[in-house]
């Protein structure tokens, strides 16, 4: 993003004058104050020293950091057992009995599971790994519903030094065989299926499909959920209750170096060829345990915690497993869908739980907002104490609906920025510390140097726009694309090789005070007339209007201004469709924009549409909103929580939506 980014174009979001400060009652119980910024600035290493104390070390490292751009070791020659540290140790500490996790299924099934069950578990499915041949080093991939098992099949991978590649459970049978190729992987860990929206659906049918050529594969574990019947491949094929529940429940955790590797995660490239994310074991967990500790305010045994992820995510490993389990959380974990069997489902949880820390992605909250505030309405949250968001830029109007509806304004709320490759949180306020704006993640927190630069790499300051970019090394940071090191010093450190620094690939501001918005994507910026637009700005436009929802933007092809701004838009429940399809509800859409952000971010195009096409993590793709928007045929659609999304669009469009001047 370049220079002209900075002015006119970005003012809507400059000009968010709302701030709201912590509270003296929650400033004063806080874990972490102001100093902590300074400590960390004064002197980095010492400060994550501080923090990898908070762990458990077989053999204490000898060195913290040796650099050599763009390869980090952290912790050098310091040992440890991941696993060990998210679960042993707390039943050696006399915390065997407090819960670890309040699982919910989405039938309503429910298990509650001890740190004593947890390590017997984990213990058992290690010796049952061992029994199938996984020894350290190997590697081991995992395609599970949101079910305890998965949490387990990790740690016991981790306990054996086999690094997991968990896949997200929507995947097609080709995005998981892709995955088991590149890593080479032993094992899958699968289910017989999962529950969507009340019914059981198959996932033993498609691994099968995925794992039919992929000689790497010895053995496919399969966890019993739904209790259908699946088709078997004897000699491969063995079931979870048949050797896990035999073992012992005894295994010793042997220590790891600090480097070794705990698991690589696929994130979608540029090419197509998902790029597998290496992260190792003790920088990992440091910045996993440190930031669940001080962004969510955590307090081991008092707090209820509920990260509302899917364990296929870079979320889940760090948010729902390694961190809050390092940290000794008691953590509810949800296999379902929000509206399932009714779309209170989150908030009845939250208040059966006492559920205190909430934290959940900015499409969710838009979703609640199109059901009705009526409906948290109806439940008790007031337990809740801190609210977080994740996974894309939060729109100011969002962010005050949770603040007001979930929170009564009474929690403060930590609107974290981070990657699956920086494996941690690295852009958040402090909630006992910051008057957080809503819509902004605020400023790097204690230990991260990240900054915003222009074309040349040049540090903009306060009031300017242009690319994100992180100049010291951190902890979780990632360690390599697995096998293909030109690839990892190509995609993160090319852009910005003279100054050494990564580039995340989003663009960012700085407002009058300093405070980072993120602008999304640097491809998801748009280029009009010359002027450089975020579609996450012209989105905050959008919803900031009373009678829309949610809203996705995307740049087409313009043969006058280069791009024009075509513009989804799902209305709020309240609004008639047939009214607000209208033109002139369609014009007055248009002139809030042009009134918000300027005439040049008015969008050429205005559609309303019932749903937006969505992963089942809930991503907007709006690569294929741009493929309609652009009249092109609409391309891989596998991904899509409901494919059929993209049939309506398409013919919407045909039908009309168009509302130029």
């Amino acid at each position: 993003m370049a220079e002209e980014s900075t002015n006119a174009t970005l003012s809507n979001l400059a000009t968010e004058s709302r701030s709201f400060p912590p509270s003296d009652e929650f400033a004063a119980q806080a874990n972490a104050t102001a100093e902590w910024y300074d400590r960390a600035d004064s002197d980095r290493e010492t400060f994550w020293a501080e923090q990898a104390d908070r762990l458990h070390w077989h053999q204490k490292w000898d060195k913290v950091l040796e650099w050599d751009a763009p390869f980090a070791q952290w912790f050098v020659g310091g040992k440890l057992n991941v696993a060990y540290n998210c679960v042993d140790r707390h039943v050696e500490d006399g915390h065997g009995e407090q819960v670890a996790f309040h699982w919910e299924g989405e039938p309503g099934d429910t298990r509650t599971i001890t740190y004593v069950d947890l390590k017997s578990e984990v213990c058992k499915a290690a010796n049952a790994l061992t029994e199938l041949g996984v020894q350290t080093g190997d590697r081991v991939a995992i395609q599970l519903p949101m079910i305890p098992e998965a949490v387990v099949a990790m740690l016991a991978c981790a306990r054996l030094g086999a690094a997991h590649s968990v896949v997200f459970g929507g995947f097609s049978p080709g995005a998981l065989r892709s995955r088991i190729e590149d890593a080479e992987a032993k094992l899958l860990i699968t289910s017989d299926g999962q529950y969507r929206r009340g019914k059981p659906a198959p996932m033993k049918e498609n691994t099968d499909e995925a794992v039919k050529d992929t000689p790497s594969i010895k053995h496919v574990l399969v966890v019993k959920r739904t209790e259908t019947e699946v088709p078997w491949t004897e000699g491969r094929d063995v079931w979870w209750h048949d050797i896990v529940d035999r073992q012992s429940d005894e295994h010793e955790a042997q220590p790891f170096d600090s480097e070794h590797p705990l698991y690589i995660l696929y994130t979608s490239g540029t090419t197509g060829k998902p790029k597998g994310i290496l992260h190792t074991s003790g920088g990992y967990l440091t910045q996993a345990a440190y930031t669940h500790h001080v962004v969510f305010d955590h307090k081991p045994g008092e707090s209820v915690y509920w990260c509302t992820a899917d364990i296929g995510w870079v979320t889940g490993h760090t948010y729902i497993v390694y961190g809050p389990l390092a940290n000794r959380a008691t953590s509810v974990m949800y296999e379902g869908t929000p509206n399932t069997p009714h779309e209170g489902r989150h908030w009845e949880i939250i208040q059966k739980y006492g559920v205190s820390i909430y934290y959940t992605a900015p499409t969710l909250i838009r979703t609640f907002m199109k059901w009705g505030k009526e409906i948290p309405d109806k439940f008790d949250l007031s337990s809740l104490k801190v609210l977080g968001t994740v996974g894309e830029p939060i729109n100011p109007e969002a962010w005050m609906w949770y603040r007001e509806n979930i929170g009564h304004d009474k929690c403060p709320i930590v609107d974290t920025w981070w990657q699956t490759e920086t494996g941690a949180i690295m852009i958040a306020p402090l909630p006992g510390v910051t008057a957080t704006k809503p819509g902004s993640a605020m400023r790097a927190v204690p230990g991260i140097a990240a900054n915003v630069v222009d074309e040349s790499g040049t540090p903009v300051g306060p009031g300017g726009g242009g690319y994100l970019v992180l100049d010291k090394p951190w902890p979780a940071m990632l360690r390599g694309i697995w096998g293909d090191e030109e690839r990892y010093r190509e995609t993160y450190w090319s852009r910005f090789a003279e100054q050494g620094y990564y580039f995340a690939g989003d663009g960012a501001k700085y407002d009058d005070d300093g405070a980072v918005w993120l602008l999304g994507r640097v491809d998801d910026v748009m280029n009009v007339s010359g002027h450089r637009i975020s579609t996450t700005e012209v989105e905050s436009a959008l919803v900031s209007h009373p009678t829309v929802a949610e809203a996705a933007v995307v740049g087409a092809s313009d043969p006058t201004t280069g791009q024009g701004i075509v513009a989804f838009v799902i209305l709020r429940g309240n609004v008639a469709q047939d009214e607000g399809k209208g033109a002139d509800a369609i014009k007055a859409l248009r002139d809030h924009v042009s009134k918000e952000i300027g005439p040049i971010a008015k969008p050429r195009q205005i559609m309303v549409v019932d749903e937006l096409p969505k992963t089942r993590s809930g991503k907007i793709m709006r690569r294929l909103l741009r493929d309609v928007a652009e009249n092109r045929e609409v391309g891989d659609v596998t991904t899509l929580a409901d494919s059929s999304v993209m049939d309506l669009i398409s013919e919407g469009l045909k039908d009309g939506g168009k509302s130029e001047d």
